[in-house]
């Protein structure tokens, strides 16, 4: 279990923040000023109440020791989760050590937390996320996932046809339509349950006049979407994996079938991306025995951040289950033996070649894949022109950074931990260059999020 006395640092409790704007507003928080009856217990739970507007006072509790990561109750009426009083709260804790005395929990915040702890609670926190909550009927779900395949497959064909007219019709022509008749396209898919194809298509559309080389662009994707159609087409006739690979892209569900992985699992990364229907949070976990490098998904409603939230930098002693799929990196999240902890732990670093060769080696695996994890050893981050690399300390070869990356407060975080000297970086590596989400000094030193 978490103690009381073991507290969490700054970026750590920063880094759960579900966007900038809660971050901002938690760091507000933060201070003794706006708490009364703040406590904690031996047992690695913290409360406290904060004054709010028009003299409320918000009851905010916090489970720091939480098997499945920390968990939150606030009776404010936000729904972000963690809320900016959650945040404040474990910011108080984190920084100052007699802000939050050990106490007795007041009854409020007691029962809450027997709640969770209790053996209901505690069977709910060892059921894998996404489990079955009753008995399924196997025929009607092959009679369902037949349907689906047979629609998949209508929409798949359409496509083809769809490049098929645009390609014959000249690149060129990829402008006067607009955006609207490739949001149709997509509709179609959406229709065809082909979810992952109407993502590529919206991609796709949105690139005709977007700079100089847009034709090359839309050309490369093409190719690409191309590629995923008819490997759903034929999928019968492509080796188990690769099938796998292709039904995912399409937009396929799967379930986690790969056996349990039990090790502890250095929380490396986490950061969120939403669109007008779902958030979706990464959260990138280093094994420190099997040294694999794997990948949580949670999701959360439209405007709603998920449930699930690891403090990057402390380690998880859990089992991790891989999806179906050539050289898979998601994982499920299955029973977890104990809260996440502070961890010395950082992966092992390698070269900007290698890195970028990793990258090719996986396309081999999945042509359409976007990037792969990587940790870079002794690099130091260096302008180039108008944007940035990591150069390599001890050979002649560097790495571009993503213009995303480039434009990120995570890059004078990056810089400013450097001072001109190597550090370690983790984060993504791909077509579009490098994307640092988590970096460490070249001495001891705590992991700095960038994300």
């Amino acid at each position: 279990m978490t103690q009381q006395g073991v507290r969490w640092t700054v970026e750590q409790v920063l880094a759960l923040a579900p966007d900038p704007a809660s971050r901002t507003a938690g760091s507000k928080l933060g201070a003794a000023g706006p708490w009364s009856e703040a406590g904690g217990s031996g047992e690695g739970a913290v409360w406290g109440l904060c004054e709010g507007g028009g003299g409320k006072r918000y009851r905010t509790v916090v489970d720091v020791a939480d098997a499945s990561g920390p968990a939150y109750r606030c009776s404010c009426p936000s729904r972000k989760f963690p809320c900016k009083h959650a945040l404040g709260l474990l910011l108080l804790w984190a920084g100052d050590e007699g802000a939050v005395p050990r106490a007795e929990a007041p009854e409020w915040a007691g029962q809450w937390l027997t709640a969770r702890r209790g053996p209901a609670g505690r069977s709910r926190a060892a059921v894998p996320s996404g489990s079955p909550s009753g008995p399924a009927d196997p025929e009607a779900a092959r009679r369902r996932a037949e349907r689906r395949a047979e629609r998949v497959t209508a929409g798949a064909s359409e496509l083809e046809q769809r490049l098929t007219d645009l390609l014959r019709g000249g690149l060129a022509t990829a402008e006067r339509p607009g955006y609207g008749l490739w949001e149709e396209t997509a509709a179609r898919m959406v229709d065809a349950q082909a979810q992952g194809l109407a993502t590529r298509v919206r991609e796709l559309g949105a690139l005709p006049g977007t700079g100089p080389e847009w034709p090359v662009r839309l050309l490369e994707e093409c190719a690409l979407l191309h590629l995923l159609g008819q490997g759903w087409l034929r999928r019968d006739r492509l080796p188990r994996g690769l099938a796998a690979t292709v039904r995912s892209r399409v937009g396929l569900p799967a379930s986690a079938d790969g056996p349990p992985v039990r090790d502890r699992w250095l929380v490396l990364a986490q950061y969120d991306s939403a669109d007008a229907r779902l958030t979706t949070r990464r959260i990138w976990l280093y094994g420190t025995d099997s040294r694999r490098t794997a990948l949580l998904l949670s999701y959360g409603a439209a405007g709603r951040a998920p449930e699930l939230a690891l403090p990057v930098g402390l380690a998880l002693d859990a089992e991790l289950s891989a999806y179906p799929g050539a050289g898979q990196v998601r994982v499920a999240l299955g029973e977890r033996f104990a809260a996440p902890a502070p961890t010395a732990g950082r992966p092992p670093g390698t070269t900007t070649a290698r890195a970028a060769a990793r990258y090719g080696e996986a396309l081999r695996d999945d042509p359409w894949l976007d990037s792969v994890p990587v940790t870079l050893g002794r690099v130091t981050p260096a302008p180039d022109g108008d944007s940035w690399q990591l150069a390599d300390a001890d050979e002649d070869a560097a790495l571009p950074l993503t213009a995303a990356a480039c434009s990120r407060p995570g890059l004078w975080r990056l810089v400013a931990l450097s001072g001109g000297a190597p550090v370690t970086v983790f984060g993504e590596c791909g077509h579009q260059g490098f994307t640092p989400l988590a970096a460490w000094p070249e001495g001891p030193g705590e992991v700095v999020p960038l994300c």
